[in-house]
């Protein structure tokens, strides 16, 4: 090939490499440089660093160390290949230029292998650390009496090398014998030695794998519980040993091979392994069924005994309370009035109604919405008050389409305003939640609601850029006919400073107009990952974020909490729920809605996977000690973990082997009926006081029905407040006693004649009820029932509060107001009689719709007859009912 023609084909291959390339690496560049400004801006560019470094360390070490194996290993292979019998019949063609092209395919090849096989360690960059920097746990498995940070920290790193470097044992050895085998040179003595060694360290890298596959037999799932069971301690553990030792003798023996080419014994060797691989396949299998399968429950005690003790660590239940609620009370006045902070505290508002009312009220503008509502309690002037708060944010998306520019939504309309507050109790005679904040700027009811920085430049829908400090005012409120601007003063944003900046900005968020846009200054500066789930994952992606992020009015300011979770799915002896078998609200993350501050607070700093992170990420953290108390008091138990809790405790709270075993006393979580039909009753804050406590406080609770069944047995709770924060506790009903459970008081209050009525009108005549959370409220020792009901018009979204249900042993009660309906169940007013609700003149002329929907609900009752469905079949006769007597009271008729 004339050189001429050799360097175009250099050049034109170059080329192409570098407009394949070059867009991803210059658009990795400009993410990179403009995440350094951002971290830097923050305070926590030694966290950026940290991450970086590892991850390019990472890289470097494993591409050349692939690179160095394969090119120790394929060196020689392109001069022989290039004499091999394959293609003996094209080396007048190849000429000379043979074994150099066969060299450079090799090494495109093996540069190839090594990129892949460096990614794959850069990508565990967090695992190298973590190995690091752990931190014992002080607590040894039963098994191998290893520290279970072995497992969390260590075992993840021995499994990646121990793969990887087999990935690429096995590589360099199928192309060396590939190489030799067209070659003809498998009987020299050089390609013999060569794949002697290849081979035994092939050998050794297997049995490093049998040697590890022991200990993941402690986070796995064969047996009876989860974990290494009886078979797997007696059957599967061995098995793994032997064959380690058999592979390690194979390795020795092909090292041997080198020099004394003992091919009998080797043959040998093998036979044992593949002797054992069978025996593997079959004993376990045979032991289950023969040993341990006739009498289960005694060979698996002690492995049951580690799974409960160690899934109860796992998930933090080694110290729930337990304590028994005979709920032999009785619902006096005088238990009411003792227990008035409860009762002024029932929550009649759920937060989904609630959301679309606040839309219709307080939104005031279509670009403004509310993303979500949160339960927070504050101390107002009336005592602690359970408040329902959401925040007004600006969501740029719902601008007319004419203003949809790039002007709009990145320098003008840039942050949202305020936030609504009203009691979770309180309603007006309309059925609108009273509040006590509201409109723009922020009206507040009480001094402790009151918003002196109402700006939302940080929230849950902030998704896009903002630049603040331009030629262009930007947009803070409506007020009338006018609108009034403003200039952002806090110390948020990246300057964007020259010309170089604000290319590479342009290239991160494929902008031009950052780069051209004459509304921007030297001193202006960019707001990027405004949104804070994003910018709690972008700072710290070690963390499992709760997905219910939620603001607190502090001092005048709007601070978002958001609780962080370390986890992990490798804890010994631990049964996942939810995908991970160990986790710990360790952290609580705070965020300035206004300057985007954002502060990682260690809440709990006994946990050995926060101090490992404490380890590797040192300035990323603060101590609680440093929080302020007013972002202390508004500390909530975190719903997602209460969750997760709540599951695994269900099936864990029995700590006999034998119980737990056959499953006699296991839990699950309670229905309730919504809009959408039957389904899994969440858990809800309280403000209330535990049973033989003195002050009222602030919990998270779920009550618990035996598994398939549907009276209640149990509630779980966890505190929020004050030095018992996170202390998880349980009430347990009598197991001789029938406790009335959820579904159960749903059913009753449908099979009510007065209310089964009133909802049967209400759901045929141009509205929709909606039925909101039903809380279990524990009153000393009784239980009460409370579920609140919506009224919304067909033709519009605008929820109201119109009645309340309530149920206290053998009584319900619906009634326009909490008080009155439990003045019914207590017996201090009269419930309504049961006799035809007064029928609106629209619905008196419609007789006919009356009965069509009489017909339906006969026709219905008769389906539920033939599935044998009797309470089915009780409701609908009572609909049929409702509908006949009030087509009597519609055409005047009279018994």
């Amino acid at each position: 090939m004339p050189p001429r023609l050799k360097w175009a084909f250099i050049l034109s291959g170059l080329l192409a490499l570098l407009l394949f390339l070059g867009p991803g690496l210059l658009e990795w560049t400009a993410t990179a440089y403009t995440d350094w400004l951002w971290f830097e801006e923050l305070g926590y560019l030694p966290v950026y660093q940290t991450r970086l470094l590892a991850g390019i360390v990472a890289f470097l070490v494993g591409i050349l160390l692939a690179a160095a194996v394969l090119a120790v290993n394929w060196l020689l292979l392109p001069s022989r290949l290039a004499e091999s019998r394959i293609l003996r019949p094209y080396r007048a063609r190849l000429g000379r230029m043979g074994a150099r092209t066969l060299r450079w395919i090799f090494v495109g090849v093996g540069l190839f292998i090594a990129l892949i096989l460096a990614t794959e360690l850069s990508n565990r960059w967090l695992d190298f650390l973590l190995f690091r920097h752990a931190v014992p746990f002080g607590l040894a498995d039963p098994i191998f009496g290893r520290d279970v940070s072995f497992y969390l920290f260590r075992l993840p790193v021995y499994n990646l090398l121990a793969g990887w470097f087999l990935a690429l044992a096995i590589l360099s050895l199928l192309g060396t014998l590939v190489a030799y085998g067209t070659t003809g040179a498998l009987r020299d003595r050089g390609p013999i030695a060569h794949l002697s060694v290849l081979g035994a360290l092939t050998l050794a890298l297997i049995a490093a794998q049998y040697h590890l596959a022991r200990f993941r037999l402690l986070v796995s799932s064969r047996g009876a519980v989860f974990g290494a069971g009886y078979t797997d301690v007696h059957a599967r553990i061995p098995i793994y040993n032997g064959l380690t030792v058999v592979l390690l003798i194979a390795a020795v023996l092909f090292l041997l091979n080198v020099y004394f080419r003992r091919w009998r014994l080797l043959l040998l060797v093998g036979g044992a392994w593949l002797l054992l691989t069978v025996v593997a396949s079959i004993y376990p299998a045979a032991l289950q069924r023969f040993v341990v399968a006739p009498n289960e429950l005694a060979a698996e005690r002690p492995y049951i005994q580690h799974a409960i003790r160690f899934t109860r660590i796992g998930f933090g239940l080694e110290n729930v309370q337990e304590q028994d609620f005979p709920a032999e009370g009785t619902l006096t006045p005088e238990v009411l009035d003792a227990n008035r902070s409860t009762i002024q505290n029932i929550r009649l508002w759920d937060w989904r109604p609630l959301l679309t009312t606040y839309g219709q009220l307080q939104e005031i503008r279509l670009y403004y919405t509310f993303n979500d509502v949160d339960v927070d309690r504050y101390v107002l002037e009336g005592g602690l008050r359970e408040v329902m708060l959401a925040v007004r944010e600006l969501d740029v998306d719902q601008l007319a389409e004419q203003a949809q520019t790039w002007v709009n939504r990145h320098l003008v309309f840039t942050h949202g305003y305020g936030a609504v507050v009203s009691p979770v109790n309180e309603f007006t005679r309309e059925g609108l939640p009273n509040l006590l904040v509201r409109d723009i700027p922020p009206q507040s009811a009480d001094p402790a609601l009151q918003i002196t920085r109402p700006e939302i430049y940080f929230g849950e829908v902030t998704k896009e850029y903002a630049i603040v400090n331009t030629t262009e005012p930007e947009f803070d409120y409506p007020s009338g006919d006018q609108n009034v601007y403003t200039r952002y003063e806090g110390p948020a944003g990246v300057p964007l400073g020259g010309f170089f900046r604000r290319v590479l900005f342009a290239i991160h968020f494929n902008s031009s107009q950052i780069l051209f846009s004459s509304a921007l200054r030297p001193d202006s500066r960019i707001l990027f990952h405004r949104q804070i789930g994003d910018r709690v994952w972008t700072l710290a992606p070690i963390f499992w974020y709760d997905p219910d992020p939620y603001a607190v009015i502090a001092d005048g300011r709007i601070v978002w909490l958001y609780d962080a979770y370390t986890w992990s799915n490798r804890f010994p002896y631990s049964e996942p729920f939810n995908e991970v078998n160990y986790i710990r609200n360790s952290v609580k993350v705070a965020i300035d809605a206004y300057t985007g501050e954002t502060t990682f607070y260690v809440v709990d700093p006994t946990d050995p996977v926060i101090r490992t992170y404490q380890a590797v990420f040192p300035t990323l953290f603060t101590p609680v000690e440093q929080m302020p108390d007013v972002l202390r008091a508004h500390w909530r138990y975190p719903e997602q973990l209460f969750r997760v809790q709540a599951a695994a405790y269900a099936a864990y709270h029995m700590d006999d082997p034998q119980v737990f075993y056959n499953k006699e006393d296991l839990w699950a979580a309670p229905t309730e009926v919504r809009e959408q039909g039957e389904t899994d009753m969440a858990p809800y804050y309280v403000v209330m006081r535990l049973p033989d406590e003195d002050e009222v406080e602030f919990l998270l609770m779920r009550p618990y029905v035996p598994n398939g069944r549907r009276n209640m047995i149990a509630w779980l709770y966890a505190d929020s407040d004050g030095p018992d924060y996170g202390q998880l506790g349980v009430y347990k009903f009598p197991k001789q006693e029938l406790i009335y459970g959820p579904m159960q008081i749903e059913a009753r209050f449908d099979q009510d004649p007065y209310i089964s009525q009133q909802l049967t009108l209400w759901n045929q005549h141009g509205s929709q009820v909606i039925r909101g959370n039903l809380l279990v409220i524990p009153i000393d020792d009784t239980l009460l029932y409370v579920e609140p009901l919506y009224l919304q018009a067909a033709a519009g979204r605008f929820p109201e509060l119109k009645r309340v249900l309530v149920a206290y042993g053998d009584s319900v009660a619906m009634a326009e107001d909490l008080a009155t309906a439990l003045a019914q169940v207590v017996g201090l007013a009269a419930p309504p009689p049961v006799t035809p609700p007064s029928v609106p003149p629209e619905v008196s002329s419609d007789v006919a719709a009356l009965a069509r929907s009489a017909q339906a609900h006969y026709l219905a009752a008769q389906e539920c007859l033939r599935r044998n469905d009797w309470a089915c079949y009780g409701r609908e006769l009572e609909a049929l009912g409702a509908d006949l007597e009030a087509l009597v009271a519609a055409t005047g008729s009279s018994e």
